[in-house]
């Protein structure tokens, strides 16, 4: 059936509606982002915007259909409903959907149900999926991702602010309006829209650019999940929506506790963690076994088990197959239909749920329902069009010139350090011909999530159920490949090509390395993608077309064009011929592994980079191995140097003579640590050294956020001396560290704050300023361990404090008052 045979109602239906609400995301609809971003603006036909709320509505998981493409999305598993939601939540949610959750795709699925008896279902169903309860899993701590107990209650709502805003959540969802983005040179089409008047728009057939992107809404979470059950669903979110319509960022711990905490701040109430999340609606009515049994033949009479899975109950389509149903619009369908409108009157037959679609929607499964019964049916029209707008792919990526993020969304989307790449450097990468650029086996990996190559942007391409995604990449290469693909012989014809990798390494130095890194190394200053793996990825007749003229394959890109109307700009490399200088660059990053580097970058590698501490200090953020991945490396011209963890708030090692090399840090990508240059390097008591503990009995903290710890950054004195700035519980720290008169290091801090509540009597904290396996007193406030570091305490002679013993280590820990301000001198020898 051809698309203007079904359009012309449609889309007369879309601008209606469009005029009368001015948006499509209205909430007493389900809001589906395809549909709302394309068809409500007659940019996909209307069989494939009926066919994707099939899917989306989950129509056919009811009335099935032979067609594998409208499989049914399904709503999320409810074995573990009682660890995942508040009971209150539930019980709110069954009674409205829409209201409490707006543009939800669950229907009303006691709209059947008489009034009267609607409350004693939705306590029976509350006490049945509140008796749904499984144990979260355990989340095992690396040396790389540390994972803090109870790490769900520790997450920092600004951190979850800053990684929403980053990693790519708003593609699909509302930003805040008061975050702070780095100003962005806009892009010579979001400037021409600034200009142009909506008519001029409209002729221009701007008008996709120009409009704003409904977001998907999040509702309420904090009256639905509490810290724990959202941060799990955030590391797992498959596990729960096996439709991948939710897809997973890879997480790790910490950064979903984060998330989590973020994102509940955003709704004023919370359910806490603290409680069980069903003790609401338990205490009004206890859910005995009766009650949980009764909830239980609820749930299989009403149909939930064709949508959501519990296990032992078994899910089976209970109604006609899609085949035979004819129309949903309001002149045809019958009273009883799941989508009348007239469902608001008559209530309907029991058991039947209710969506509430608006007459666009209405429409569009009309004409869906109308394409089924046809031989050349819309699935065999676009069935890759269909699977993208189902995984709102294009919430991302644009593909022949439809989606991509919106005009109002990009300045979110930010490359690490702000580096003006333009768009092309910065938003995710367009879809229009991937699948004859990339090799299938790649493909795979960047939609599983394992094919990272843009170290340089915040935007994470996120991992999609594998069932979901498995059909993509044959879809992607049937939709853009058009004739046998040519073999790497076919398209360089050369007999070896291992003998031109020499000539191709020449080639990158004259210009690839201005823009790129190899195996992780480059320039510096360089941003872009690295070549490393090049040949695994692209196929090597788009990656010949693409040299010759990039601008043909990819429009408005940056890359220069080395062979301008197909000449070579190198003409003492091989000759000037561009087809042996293409095969050349094409062989030697084939074999890049097993090649040197190219020239320019081995020379600024072999060039001096040791800093040197003359007249100021010198501060170098870096990786390190004791200080890890948050190091601040301090150097002073007197010779005695230092690292500070940020991360764990602990001054790691200090040093002496040389300071650092810093050609890691700058130049190599994924930067190896950086190690101390000097002599006499000692490691420095790890963790904290102030801690506020109920008792000199309690354990020491085992990580800076278990204790309430956080930086807060560092300030450069006159000097060009830092001193940092933190907090531990309740207490603020200033911690200076400075070299002595005969090569020591020596620190005082500031410490100041409140941690007991005020009137109660002077605040107390702990010190613990040395741990080893044996420690040897030198005086009342001096102490050694045998790695030969003594530290001494100044001003705290009167305190001897105590020597412990823990995980086999020993501690040496004393009480300090702090009052109002407390000053305490801290002196390293070794």
């Amino acid at each position: 059936m051809s698309s203007s045979q079904t359009e012309t109602p449609f889309f007369a239906a879309a601008i209606i509606f469009c005029l009368l609400s001015g948006s499509g995301n209205a909430s007493d609809v389900p809001f589906v982002s395809g549909f709302d971003r394309f068809a409500r603006h007659q940019e996909i036909s209307a069989p494939i915007a009926g066919r994707l709320l099939l899917s989306e509505l989950s129509c056919t998981a009811c009335h099935t259909s032979t067609d594998q493409l409208l499989e049914p999305k399904k709503g999320p598993r409810l074995d573990a409903a009682g660890s995942r939601l508040n009971a209150d939540w539930l019980k709110r949610f069954l009674t409205a959907p829409h209201q409490v959750s707006p543009g939800t795709t669950m229907p009303d699925v006691l709209a059947g149900v008489p009034t009267e008896h609607k409350p004693a279902v939705i306590d029976a169903l509350t006490a049945f999926l509140s008796s749904q309860v499984q144990s979260f899993p355990e989340i095992k701590a690396t040396g790389l991702h540390p994972v803090p107990f109870e790490f769900w209650k520790k997450g920092d709502v600004s951190v979850g602010r800053t990684l929403f805003h980053q990693i790519g959540c708003v593609a699909c969802h509302e930003a805040d309006e008061t975050y702070e983005v780095a100003e962005v040179k806009p892009s010579p089409i979001d400037q021409m829209l600034e200009q142009l008047d909506p008519e001029e728009i409209q002729e221009l057939g701007l008008a996709a650019a120009a409009r704003r992107v409904e977001s998907v809404p999040h509702g309420n979470l904090g009256a639905k999940y509490s810290p724990r059950s959202l941060t799990f669903f955030l590391l797992n979110p498959e596990s729960v929506r096996p439709a991948g319509r939710m897809p997973d960022f890879q997480l790790g711990a910490m950064d979903a506790g984060h998330l989590a905490a973020y994102l509940l701040s955003r709704t004023a109430d919370s359910t806490g963690d603290e409680t069980e999340l069903n003790a609401a609606a338990q205490s009004d009515h206890p859910a005995d076994d009766t009650l949980i049994a009764e909830g239980r033949q609820l749930f299989i009479r009403h149909g939930c088990a064709s949508c959501h899975s519990i296990r032992g109950i078994s899910a089976q389509a209970v109604d006609r197959p899609l085949s035979q149903l004819t129309s949903a619009s309001t002149a045809s369908a019958s009273a009883a239909s799941c989508v009348s409108p007239q469902r608001d009157k008559t209530g309907g037959k029991p058991g039947q749920p209710h969506y509430h679609l608006d007459e666009v929607q209405l429409q569009a499964v009309d004409a869906a329902l109308a394409d089924v019964t046809q031989p050349a049916s819309a699935a065999a029209e676009d069935p890759l069009l269909e699977r993208l707008l189902r995984l709102n792919c294009h919430a991302c990526h644009e593909r022949d010139r439809r989606g991509g993020i919106g005009r109002f969304r990009k300045p979110f989307f930010e490359t690490v350090g702000h580096v003006d790449i333009g768009d092309e450097g910065r938003l995710p990468p367009p879809l229009t011909g991937v699948g004859k650029k990339l090799q299938t086996g790649w493909l795979n990996n960047v939609l599983s999530g394992k094919g990272r190559v843009r170290s340089h942007m915040y935007v994470r391409m996120p991992q999609f159920p594998a069932a979901q995604v498995k059909p993509v990449p044959a879809l992607l290469t049937a939709a853009d490949q058009s004739g046998p693909r040519r073999t790497e012989q076919q398209v360089f014809d050369v007999a070896n090509l291992s003998s031109l990798t020499e000539p191709g390494r020449l080639l990158m130095d004259a210009g690839c390395v201005q823009c790129h890194s190899f195996k992780g190394q480059s320039l510096p200053g360089t941003v872009g993608l690295d070549l490393q793996g090049v040949a695994q990825r692209l196929h090597p007749d788009w990656f010949y077309d693409f040299l010759l003229n990039p601008g043909a394959l990819k429009e408005r890109t940056r890359m220069p064009t080395f062979f301008p109307n197909g000449k070579s700009q190198n003409p003492d490399i091989l000759h000037g011929d561009t087809d042996q200088q293409i095969a050349a660059m094409w062989a030697y990053l084939r074999d890049l592994d097993r090649q040197p580097l190219p020239e320019k970058i081995i020379q600024a590698r072999a060039r001096d980079y040791e800093l040197k501490p003359v007249d100021t200090p010198i501060v170098l953020r870096t990786f390190m191995a004791r200080a890890g991945t948050h190091a601040i490396a301090v150097g002073f011209p007197a010779g005695v140097h230092f690292a500070f963890d940020a991360q764990n708030l602990s001054l790691a090692e200090a040093w002496r003579g040389a300071f650092l090399d810093a050609e890691g840090t700058w130049f190599v990508r994924f930067a190896p640590v950086a190690d101390p240059l000097g002599e006499d390097v000692i490691a420095l008591p790890p963790g904290l050294l102030i801690a506020n503990l109920p008792s000199g009995t309690s354990p020491w903290p085992g990580d800076a956020e278990s204790a309430g710890g956080r930086f807060l950054g560092y300030r450069l004195d006159a000097s060009g001396t830092p001193t940092f700035f933190y907090q531990v519980g309740s207490f603020r720290i200033e911690d200076r560290m400075t070299p002595s008169g005969d090569q020591q290091l020596e620190r005082v801090l500031l410490i100041s704050g409140s941690g007991s509540d005020p009137g109660t009597g002077p605040d107390m904290v702990w010190l613990r300023p040395i741990v080893g396996k044996q420690l040897q007193r030198r005086s009342p406030g001096s102490w050694s361990s045998e790695t030969g570091l003594t530290v001494s305490l100044a001003d705290e002679t009167d305190n001897v404090g105590q020597q412990r013993n823990s995980n086999g280590l020993q501690e040496w820990v004393l009480p300090v008052t702090v009052g109002a301000q407390k000053i305490i001198k801290v002196t390293y020898s070794w």
